[in-house]
């Protein structure tokens, strides 16, 4: 492939005419990158190479603007469908390589120019990479914390699920591990909710429940004084034996005034059916 040169051209005339020339070179630069190009496509709808021309671009015709946008969207995506960083650090370190191999090769065929004028240069582009691979990794970093930070607060919805039955009666099923950090979740939540929503009785099951240490029990039944406070009654159903067995063994009990039944569905016909009673009456 020949390259294409007439003295008229500038920077970006080069660049322009010899754009095959250019992929073909950043291609073998890019040894570790070129065969995930296609995956990157498929997963992110990530062109590298169309990418790379169009940063060419925004560098060779100093527009800041356009290449700090254009970071932003590319840090964006890349943090939206969790790319290998690794492949993009090495793909701008190749686009840093090739550029300064065509302005080598254009000002090798200019046949003329300054010391000065290439030192300005390569102050000018580099910035430009560097001012590229700063946002997209600022936007990189911030578009993923904001990511994790919903998806903590997905967890934290689903890891304690208030379901309203009626304007007063709601149900906790809990279901899995509790541990110090999840009964906290729990304990915001609850208070949380029975003072919005008005609570009057949460019935919380626990028969997804296997084991609950002292300590986590304790918060549980702290939080069951806490939300009496609040004028709410609490119904405790599917405590299973393992429960039991540690509460009693380490001496701990619910408050007699905490109404306890052996499954959520006797606590719904029993608490549903004095609300339709009351109704009725």
């Amino acid at each position: 492939m020949d390259i294409v040169f007439e003295p008229s051209f500038k920077l970006k005339d080069f660049f322009k005419e010899n754009k095959d020339h250019f992929e073909s070179t950043l291609l073998c630069e890019a040894v570790n990158v070129r065969d995930k190009i296609n995956e990157i496509l498929k997963i992110g709808n990530i062109d590298l190479v169309n990418n790379a021309h169009h940063l060419t671009v925004y560098i060779i015709n100093h527009e800041d603007h356009e290449l700090k946008q254009f970071a932003k969207k590319e840090g964006i995506a890349w943090a939206t469908h969790s790319i290998e960083l690794t492949f993009k650090l090495e793909w701008i370190q190749a686009i840093r390589r090739t550029l300064w191999i065509f302005i080598h090769k254009y000002y090798e065929l200019l046949d003329h120019y300054k010391m000065n004028d290439f030192f300005q240069l390569e102050q000018e582009i580099n910035n430009r990479v560097d001012m590229f691979l700063n946002t997209f990794f600022l936007d990189y970093s911030t578009y993923k914390d904001s990511l994790i930070h919903a998806q903590k607060k997905l967890v934290e919805n689903l890891s304690v699920p208030i379901i309203p039955i009626n304007n007063t009666i709601s149900i906790l099923p809990l279901i899995g591990a509790i541990d110090p950090s999840r009964i906290c979740i729990i304990k915001e939540k609850v208070l949380t909710e029975v003072s919005n929503l008005r609570i009057h009785t949460l019935i919380i099951d626990l028969s997804g429940v296997a084991s609950m240490k002292q300590d986590i029990t304790a918060e549980l039944l702290k939080l069951i004084d806490g939300i009496s406070m609040m004028g709410c009654f609490t119904v405790i159903t599917g405590l299973r034996k393992e429960v039991v067995k540690e509460m009693v063994e380490s001496g701990i009990t619910f408050d007699p005034d905490t109404k306890k039944l052996g499954t959520l569905q006797q606590a719904l016909d029993q608490y549903l059916l004095q609300k339709k009673s009351a109704a009725f009456a």
